[in-house]
């Protein structure tokens, strides 16, 4: 390394470095949305354009989230290697450069919809503690800037010279001489970085200490006083390749703005439910669990999804029915909207009649036979069939307040999406899979769905020809998917490259669209297709 800005800009970077790591340390004691990392990965998030929004949950999926933050954390290092080239003219310029980004960390902190006024403290100690640390860092780096190097002949400027100078030290007279070697400077800059890691490490291991897996593994659910009717016979295909008819909890989608999962006691939990009601109500978890429990197989999906996306999920869930709580807490009758809030502030607006119209609109505490899992909502989300999750599906729920459409607008309405949503007549192909090469006869086969509507017909066709009838797996109910399946004969198609399509029909005799529509602002439609190569 024989440039000597190099040294500057890794002394600011291990300077950057012991800020995360305490602040993350701190975080673990007064919250974990009081990270700064997290903090203004939030704040981007919520900045973002629609159209780089839905690009980073199509493209990285439940992956978007971890690549952000080490964007957020790239920006940093950027700045801090700024800090530490500027601070080699004056170490004021090198602290200015880490001030101004602990203002905004704290800025990012105190603006999260559950930040307290604590939450600025970790941005604080660690800024201060990168304070500390740029000054003797760059000191050690002018002095190894300054050093003889052993890779060429000493020099007039290496052993002689006014008062010792040498490149570097004239640039940075309040630094003093030195010649410390390099081997030194590396030393303590890579001591500062692993002193960070260690930080950093600790704090997400006492965050994980203070979660709650442990509540969570000690419930035990009761029995539901309305179980789930079995599933028909032939609802379940068995065909390699096609998406399984109930989808594990592990495998299930996740799609939310939460870059850290909310972690809710459920021995301290309450639910209140209020605003245009004749009667507020507060349950806590064991009021919850002492109600009679409803359990039902639904589809859910995300209105991100593309057609032909993986956003979508079916799974047994256990819970209260949202209609016998909102008959006793008696909303005014121009309460048509009811805002569901979680426990890291996040809001959704879901209209009220769907959640009292009979539909098994549910408080889950359950998930394919255990509690919610912590990704999911634990302890209790929102469950309501034939609406997009951003309209219904309230993950951490602590607060349901009735309320008009007019008078508040949930998150993601500001950000261009619909006010309501209900999930459109959709269809996918599962097998065989893109670009895959076959022969034969072949099964073609996926899933289709329509929640509140029922799949009454899937038709498959193949380079834009006629449309051909699959066949339905047996329907479960109109809050599930269906599966299907079709026999192709390829040598009628011959050998190349060939597209498959399909498409849904619902119970309306409604038929999905045929024009490609993006997911924004109210979900996307258009036919799944598949191009495959007949050998």
């Amino acid at each position: 390394m024989n440039t000597p800005w190099k040294l500057f800009a890794l002394a600011g970077i291990a300077s950057a470095a012991i800020a995360i790591g305490v602040a993350e340390l701190v975080a673990a004691f007064v919250g974990p949305s009081s990270s700064p990392l997290t903090a203004v990965a939030g704040a981007v998030v919520d900045r973002v354009p629609r159209s780089l929004e839905q690009f980073g949950v199509q493209t990285f999926g439940s992956w978007d989230k971890p690549l952000l933050t080490v964007v957020v954390i790239l920006v940093v290092a950027g700045a801090a290697a700024l800090a530490g080239v500027l601070a080699r003219r004056h170490i004021g310029f090198g602290l200015g450069v880490i001030a101004v980004f602990a203002v905004v960390g704290a800025l990012a902190a105190i603006e999260r919809p559950d930040s307290t006024s604590y939450a600025v403290i970790p941005t604080l100690v660690g800024a201060g503690a990168a304070m500390l640390a740029l000054s003797p860092l760059v000191r050690r780096a002018a002095e190894a800037s300054t050093a003889p190097d052993s890779r060429r002949s000493a020099g007039p400027a290496d052993v002689g010279g006014a008062a010792g100078s040498a490149p570097g030290a004239a640039d940075t007279p309040w630094l003093g001489g030195g010649g410390a070697s390099r081997r030194t400077f590396l030393l303590l800059a890579g001591g500062t970085a692993g002193a960070a890691v260690v930080a950093g490490g600790a704090g997400r291991l006492l965050a994980r200490w203070r979660g709650v897996s442990e509540q969570r593994a000690a419930i035990r659910l009761p029995a539901p006083a309305s179980p789930a009717p079995p599933v028909p016979a032939g609802a379940k295909l068995d065909v390699a390749g096609i998406t399984p008819w109930t989808t594990p909890n592990v495998d299930f989608y996740r799609v939310d703005t939460a870059f850290v999962l909310p972690q809710v006691n459920p021995d301290t939990y309450r639910l209140r439910i209020h605003g245009r009601v004749r009667r507020e109500l507060t349950l806590t978890y064991d009021d919850l669990l002492g109600l009679p429990l409803v359990e039902r197989d639904i589809t859910l999906a995300c209105v991100s999804n593309e057609v032909g996306g993986d956003l979508t999920g079916n799974a047994r869930w256990l819970g209260v029915r949202l209609k016998d709580l909102l008959d006793r807490v008696e909303p005014d009758a121009d309460a048509d909207q009811l805002v569901g809030r979680s426990a890291d502030g996040w809001t959704c607006g879901t209209p009220t009649a769907a959640c009292r119209d009979g539909r098994d609109a549910i408080l889950a505490v359950g998930m394919n036979g255990e509690p919610l899992p912590i990704a999911h909502g634990f302890p209790v989300r929102m469950v309501v069939p034939g609406l997009y999750g951003y309209v219904s599906a309230t993950k951490w729920l602590v607060d349901l307040e009735l309320s008009r459409f007019g008078d508040f607008d949930a998150y993601w309405v500001p950000r261009g999406w619909s006010q309501q949503a209900p999930i459109k007549t959709a269809s996918r192909i599962d097998t065989p899979r893109a670009s895959a090469e076959v022969s034969g006869t072949v099964t073609v086969a996926g899933v289709a769905w329509a929640q509140r509507r029922g799949i009454t017909k899937v038709e498959v066709r193949v380079d834009s020809g006629a449309w051909q009838p699959a066949t339905l797996a047996a329907s479960d109910s109109t809050d599930t998917w269906r599966q299907w399946s079709w026999r192709w004969d390829t040598t009628s198609a011959g050998p190349g490259n060939h597209a498959l399509e399909v498409r849904a029909t619902d119970a309306t005799g409604v038929t999905q669209s045929a024009e490609p529509r993006p997911p924004a602002p109210n979900g996307s439609e258009g036919y799944h297709r598949v191009d495959v190569e007949v050998r």
